[in-house]
């Protein structure tokens, strides 16, 4: 049997909780306002809890609040411990998630998943058993693609090559825009138009294993 969530009075009464005060959680917090308390790890609050802590720590920490808590964790599936996942990096700072997808695996309260809406996230259900290939995704989306941006810099100062002004960015943010609006289209370079020469002359200038990385990525799609 699942709780309720207690409604917001007019004097600002807190509806739930954010246990971990990591980036997610802070972030979220700074949004909800005096919707939501942030609170470490160690508390013990009543009602509705939102685990914003890292994994490994979610199974412990769900025990302490049997059918009133929600984590965050996109990668891991407990059967008993509903989940919401909202698809972004956090910095800790309240932005602008209009549009964010927002994971739902198991009963999240529809008050819960108002909150998230009202923040401009965009719920939709993830069933358990797909949650890795969806965190697999996420990761070479987010955290795969950062690393072969800063990988791509260290190549560069590594040869004494400093780029002026913004660096890669600029060209990161262009390639993210024309993805977005024309999809596979928005794909440029020699692998879209199959320039075999030019992929080779850029082959050889890697060392490994960044060129076993470009040419396998190169010819992903």
């Amino acid at each position: 049997m699942y709780a309720t969530l207690s409604p917001m009075t007019s004097e600002g009464t807190v509806e739930f909780t954010i246990l971990g005060r990591g980036r997610a959680g802070r972030a979220l917090a700074e949004a909800w306002g005096p919707r939501a308390a942030l609170l470490d790890h160690g508390a013990r609050p009543e009602g509705w809890v939102l685990l914003a802590v890292p994994d490994r720590a979610v199974p412990e920490l769900a025990g302490a609040f049997p059918g009133r808590c929600v984590h965050l964790a996109g990668g891991l599936h407990l059967p008993v411990v509903p989940c919401a996942h909202p698809l972004t990096s956090f910095d800790g700072r309240a932005r602008d998630w209009s549009g964010t997808p927002l994971a739902i695996t198991g009963p999240v309260p529809d008050d819960l998943r108002r909150a998230f809406g009202d923040l401009g996230f965009a719920a939709f259900d993830l069933p358990g058993e797909l949650k890795p290939l969806y965190h697999a995704a996420a990761v070479l989306t987010s955290g795969h693609a950062a690393t072969l941006w800063l990988g791509a810099e260290a190549l560069l100062r590594s040869r004494g090559v400093a780029l002026p002004g913004r660096g890669l960015l600029p060209l990161a943010e262009a390639t993210l825009r024309n993805v977005a609006e024309l999809g596979a289209a928005g794909r440029t370079g020699p692998f879209v138009r199959g320039d075999e020469s030019t992929i080779a002359r850029d082959a050889e200038a890697l060392p490994e294993p960044w060129r076993e990385i470009f040419l396998k990525l190169g010819r992903s799609l």
